[in-house]
């Protein structure tokens, strides 16, 4: 009976944060060493990722009472996943640094989680490899600002020509 009921809280627990997560990356972690796993999780967790083992039976029951369609065909062999409530790419950015870094062909993305979608590894991959946040911002601003930074320009331009005519009616009328 005390089995059921931990299993139970534990799917509670792992719905919640699937129902509350930003971004998530499930891994197939098979074949990091100790010293590897321990980076990772520093790594994330400096992040403020949350990183941990899932078994995905529990998995599956908690994504499918929250309604992630898709998440079940990723769930096959050993399966961690990072989770994050308040940025939707530090997983995916953390992750895919530290496979760059490291060189590492064992630790494979196999899905991952953006505001309630499911994406697939090349989602994440493309992920991963968007700018950060300040950046995108800063080419947004940039593009609302071209328009109005040329208006201004073809406004200068033609005070300038006006006052270029005023000048030389001066100059005609003082020679004259």
């Amino acid at each position: 009976m005390a089995v059921t009921s931990e299993k139970q809280a534990v799917v509670a627990e792992l719905k919640e944060k699937l129902a509350s997560t930003k971004g998530a990356v499930l891994t197939n972690y098979r074949g990091l060493t100790v010293a590897q796993d321990t980076n990772l999780r520093r790594k994330l967790r400096e992040a403020g990722v949350e990183y941990r083992v899932v078994k995905n039976t529990m998995t599956r029951i908690a994504a499918n009472e929250v309604g992630l369609e898709g998440l079940d065909v990723h769930l096959e062999g050993p399966t961690a996943i990072a989770i994050s409530v308040t940025d939707p790419v530090a997983p995916a950015k953390v992750i895919s640094e530290f496979v760059k870094a490291n060189k590492l062909d064992v630790l494979e993305v196999k899905a991952g989680i953006v505001e309630g979608k499911v994406i697939d590894a090349q989602g994440v991959k493309a992920l991963a490899a968007l700018p950060p946040r300040e950046v995108l911002i800063a080419q947004v601003l940039a593009g609302m600002q071209s328009p109005i930074v040329g208006l201004v320009n073809v406004l200068q331009g033609s005070i300038r020509n006006l006052v270029y005519a005023l000048d030389a009616v001066r100059q005609q009328k003082e020679s004259a």
